[in-house]
Formats: structure tokens, C-alpha cells, sequence
């Protein structure tokens, strides 16, 4: 049975026209595109990635190196067409800086939370030719009705005040995108994503990625990916293959490698994962009557659905002083037969104080308050916990350069010793070269002078 259902739908195969959900997983991995269609009503996919990053220190600050999970959560409740998923990344990245001297530091943390949806808004129909029964080559030509894509749009916002110091940007931003997905045949389909990232921020970017598919048989499928970034400050851009393995209808094994072009530098990411989807899809259906008449239920009364707010609330608050018609009546029935003048006693029930709508706001009211201050105090906690940390890490790299100095001081110190000493050394051979020349100068003299001296008593003597 799990064969049949494992050959009926394939990795990455074209859906139907209309219906999302399908009897094996459906994983977006392991490229970086997404498809236009959702999981469906009922299923709850994670789709994860063991990743590893690394590329070649820039001139300045920078990213070189990065070890993380990968998380992308699926899920739709709402609408079969409309799916709701959170993607995230847990990371351990090294932050080089580059200019004199080259330093690092490691920090670990998350590097993307970005909740968002998707809704698939068109899906063309292709002609089934395998009914073509009067012409081989009409069963067997291209439909170029698969030039037109199927179309989906998405939504998400990206939350950027708690990642860490690298991917850290600050408050909430928009993104936005367009999902298209072609099936060329029933093996090979290409998945194009358009989107606008960050918007109205400093780090806004625009976004591309080309993903190519193909199945090879009911288990294995190969994909080829293009990717392109544009941002303000900088472009960057990847290209990557990889396979993925089909272990049963609810599990995905899968392996990529790309090569990553930043800054002039080529760099490589290795991504191992694993997809899998807790199944409690449903399938809906109508009921009809004996006619085919669809079977609708009738809706309760509301009377105050045609109200507006202010009525509404008014509503219920004359309700909260409205007197109760009914009231509990005790009567006295210890009478005596012969006094028929007494009087019958009706005693009036107690009334119990109903809590007014003011003390109900007043109490939700001082609960959110501690809510806030709670939420307040603990966010102010970690901000002089972060601060504290950001101010050790200084402070480490502070007495790190300052060592740094003083080796660099010492060793300067060292080499003009060593190269006075030299000169020393070289003066005083000159010095004793110049005295031995003098002695020997002053020797010839005296030679010279005692010679003369000779020759000229010679002279006297004859």
C-alpha cells in the first residue's frame, strides 16, 4: 500500500488544480525556493537543515564562517489554499574584522525569525493527453499551456530586535513576495521566487531564486538552484545543486552544496536535513438531500448582530440593571383555619450584588499592567545582561590590543638595542683600525727620521 501511495505522487510533482493537500510530503528543501501551493488543512509539516558556511574574511567586517539549524515550520487551518509558516535558524557565527590586523569573535544566537503566509491564487489546467487515443504525436506533444505558472503571493514579517549581534536590525519589517511554479512535464518543474525584503528599513533588499527539479524516479529527485540578493550596500549571489530521498509518505531525507559569491570572494555552504509532517488532514464533504441538494444548517438568531459596537456594549451593560421579572416568593402557610383575616407574607428574595462591568475592566485592566511591567522588567533585564556582555567583550578586546602593544613595544625596543649595540660595536673597530694605523705611521716616521739621521753623521764623518 505505501508503494502505491509513494508511486502516485512524487517529490516535488504537480498538483491539481485546486486541491493542496498531497498523500506523501510535499518539502520546499533542500533548495532555498518556495512553492506556491500549501501543505493543507491538517498537516503539520517541519522541514530542517544542518548547515555549515564558509567563505574567505573581506577587507572589512564581516561574516567568514557560520554552523546552524535551519527550521521551517508549515502548517493550514483556515483555508486549503492559505498556509501559515514560521522559518527560523539557530547559528554559531564567527565575526571577523579585517584592516591592519585581522581579529574574530564567536557568537551564538538566532539569525532569522520571520513569520509569514502564503495564498495560491491561480493554477491552470493542463490537458491530460494520455486520453488521446487518434494521434500518437498529439498524445505526445508539449503542451504549452505549461508556460503559464501557477501564481501565489506571500506575506511575512521579519522580527529582528532579538537575533543576534551580526543579524541583529532592529524592530519588525515587512516582506513581501510573488510564488510562481512551472510544470513542464510530470518530472521536471522550476519554482521562480520573486520578493522585497525589509521594507522601509536600511537593510532593504530585493531578492531572486531560480529553482530547477527533476524527479528520476519514485524515491530520489535532483534540483539546480540560482539565487541573487540586491541590497544597498552590498550584492551577493549563489549557485547550488543537491538530491533529496523519499523514506516514506511522511519523510524526507536531503543533502545540498553551493558555492556562495560575496565580495569578491567564492565561498562554499554544505546543508544536510530531514522534512516531516504529522498528517491529520480531513477530507471534507457535502451533505445532500434526495434531490442533490446541498444540506445547510440553520444559523442561530442573533438580535444583536445587526448592532453596532456602541449598541452592542450598551446592550449589555442595560442588561448588567435590568430588574429580573422572576423572583423567588416564599408564602407563610402555618395559618389557622379561623384566622382567615391574617395577612399572606411574601418575602422577597435577597439580592445578590452582580459584578459591574467597571470592576471587570478595572481587573483586566491591572492585569495587563503586570503583564506589561512583568514583560517591561524582563526586557529590561536583558538589555543590562546584553549590555554587560557587549561591555566584558570590549573590555576583553581592549586588554587584548593593549597586550598586543606592549609586544609590539617591547620587540621595537629589543631590535633598537640590538642595533645600537652594532653601531657600537662597528665604532670601536674603526676607533682601535685608526690607532693601529697611527702607530704604524708614526713608526715610519721615526724609521725615516733615524735613517737621516745616519745619513747625515756618514756625511760628517767624511
Amino acid at each position: 500500500m505505501v508503494r502505491k501511495l509513494l508511486a502516485f505522487t512524487l517529490l516535488f510533482t504537480s498538483l491539481c488544480a485546486q486541491a493542496q493537500y498531497t498523500s506523501v510530503i510535499n518539502s520546499n528543501r533542500p533548495g532555498l525556493s518556495e512553492s506556491p501551493y500549501s501543505v493543507g488543512s491538517g498537516v503539520y509539516q517541519l522541514e530542517s537543515s544542518l548547515f555549515f558556511r564558509k567563505v574567505p574574511i573581506s577587507e572589512t567586517f564581516s561574516n567568514p564562517q557560520s554552523i546552524g539549524l535551519d527550521l521551517l515550520f508549515r502548517t493550514s487551518f483556515l483555508h486549503e489554499k492559505l498556509e501559515f509558516n514560521l522559518n527560523t535558524a539557530l547559528s554559531n557565527n564567527q565575526i571577523a574584522f579585517k584592516n591592519i590586523f585581522t581579529s574574530s569573535y564567536y557568537n551564538t544566537g538566532l539569525s532569522k525569525f520571520t513569520l509569514g503566509a502564503k495564498y495560491l491564487v491561480y493554477a491552470p489546467t493542463y490537458t491530460d493527453k494520455s486520453k488521446e487515443i487518434r494521434s500518437w504525436k498529439a498524445r505526445h506533444s508539449f503542451d504549452w499551456k505549461r508556460w503559464i505558472p501557477h501564481v501565489g503571493v506571500y506575506a511575512g514579517l521579519n522580527f529582528g530586535s532579538f537575533l543576534n549581534d551580526y543579524h541583529n536590525q532592529g524592530g519588525i519589517t515587512p516582506k513581501v513576495g510573488v510564488l510562481l511554479q512551472n510544470e513542464f512535464s510530470d518530472k521536471l518543474n522550476v519554482v521562480t521566487n520573486l520578493y522585497y525584503n525589509n521594507i522601509g528599513s536600511d537593510f532593504r533588499e530585493y531578492s531572486y531564486v531560480v529553482t530547477g527539479t527533476y524527479n528520476f524516479n519514485d524515491y530520489w529527485s535532483g534540483f539546480a538552484e540560482m539565487q541573487g540578493i540586491f541590497a544597498k550596500y552590498e550584492q551577493t549571489s549563489s549557485i547550488g545543486g543537491g538530491a533529496a530521498y523519499l523514506w516514506s509518505e511522511n519523510m524526507q531525507f536531503n543533502a545540498s552544496v553551493r558555492a556562495n559569491f560575496e565580495r569578491n570572494t567564492v565561498g562554499m555552504t554544505a546543508a544536510i536535513g530531514v522534512s516531516y509532517r504529522l498528517d491529520r488532514h480531513v477530507d471534507s464533504f457535502v451533505e445532500i438531500d434526495e434531490f442533490g441538494n446541498k444540506i445547510e444548517e440553520d444559523k442561530p438568531i442573533k438580535y444583536d448582530e445587526n448592532r453596532s459596537f456602541f449598541g452592542r456594549l450598551f446592550s449589555k451593560i442595560g442588561r448588567l440593571f435590568k430588574k429580573k421579572d422572576k423572583r423567588e416568593q416564599k408564602v407563610n402557610l402555618d395559618m389557622s383555619p379561623a384566622d382567615d383575616s391574617a395577612p399572606l407574607r411574601v418575602e422577597k428574595p435577597r439580592r445578590q450584588r452582580e459584578e459591574s462591568l467597571i470592576d471587570i475592566i478595572s481587573k483586566e485592566d491591572a492585569k495587563q499592567k503586570k503583564k506589561t511591567a512583568k514583560a517591561a522588567k524582563k526586557a529590561e533585564k536583558k538589555a543590562a545582561k546584553q549590555a554587560a556582555k557587549e561591555k566584558r567583550r570590549a573590555e576583553k578586546e581592549k586588554e587584548k590590543e593593549r597586550k598586543r602593544l606592549e609586544k609590539e613595544k617591547e620587540r621595537e625596543a629589543k631590535e633598537k638595542e640590538k642595533a645600537a649595540k652594532e653601531k657600537e660595536k662597528a665604532r670601536l673597530k674603526i676607533e682601535k683600525e685608526i690607532k693601529e694605523l697611527e702607530e704604524e705611521i708614526k713608526k715610519e716616521e721615526e724609521k725615516e727620521k733615524k735613517k737621516k739621521e745616519k745619513e747625515k753623521e756618514n756625511e760628517e764623518d767624511n
